[in-house]
């Protein structure tokens, strides 16, 4: 996708992301051991789901708002891959 807009890619930090893999760890601390532990995980790793669902869903769009056509089926397929992941 970054080569069609030639660009390189690049790694950038989301406060979002980083939010949803602490409250994980804060599972695995409070959970340790208890039946619990799994459904918690389960609900953290869904969260991360549905966050790149959103986000592949916004940039599909944004591609589109754009005229590329090319680029929004290269993300419509990864974002079949993270509904289907879901």
């Amino acid at each position: 996708v970054f080569e069609k807009f030639g660009k390189a890619a690049r790694g950038k930090s989301c406060p979002a992301i980083d939010g949803i893999l602490e409250e994980g760890s804060e599972i695995l601390e409070d959970y340790d051991g208890a039946p619990a532990l799994d459904a918690g995980l389960v609900a953290a790793a869904q969260a991360v789901e549905h966050y790149e669902i959103a986000r592949y869903g916004t940039l599909v769009a944004w591609a589109e708002q754009m005229g590329k056509a090319d680029v929004a089926a290269l993300l419509k397929e990864t974002l079949k891959e993270e509904v289907a992941t879901d």
